[in-house]
């Protein structure tokens, strides 16, 4: 018997596998992590505040992100535009409104 090296549970002498906390006890047996290491720049997170903050300049993070299809990132881009011109439409309709309450008390 031997001890696993990442639980230090008992194991047999042959063992493949910890039976224990199921990890590989040769490194070439291990399988191969899905995602690489993602610079902090491409992680979903940032890029959401990124696109709160400047709105569509954030845009090249979305398409220079290794990971991301390109059917996503065109979707991506066309809500993210698509918004944002409603967003504009709202605050200049906003701005109208406001300068007409500003009329208003000016004329009382």
């Amino acid at each position: 018997m031997k001890k696993c090296p990442f639980c230090a549970e008992d194991i047999q002498d042959g063992a493949i596998k910890c039976k224990h906390c199921g990890e590989f006890l040769d490194a070439s047996r291990r399988p191969a992590l899905a995602e690489e290491k993602v610079p902090w720049y491409f992680r979903t997170s940032f890029i959401v505040i990124a696109l709160c903050a400047v709105g569509p300049l954030a845009l090249p993070l979305i398409w220079w992100r290794p990971h991301t299809t390109w059917a996503r990132k065109i979707g991506l881009t066309a809500g993210i535009l698509v918004l944002s011109w409603i967003l504009y439409l709202i605050a200049l309709e906003s701005l109208r409104s406001i300068e007409e309450y500003y009329k208003l008390l000016e004329g009382l």
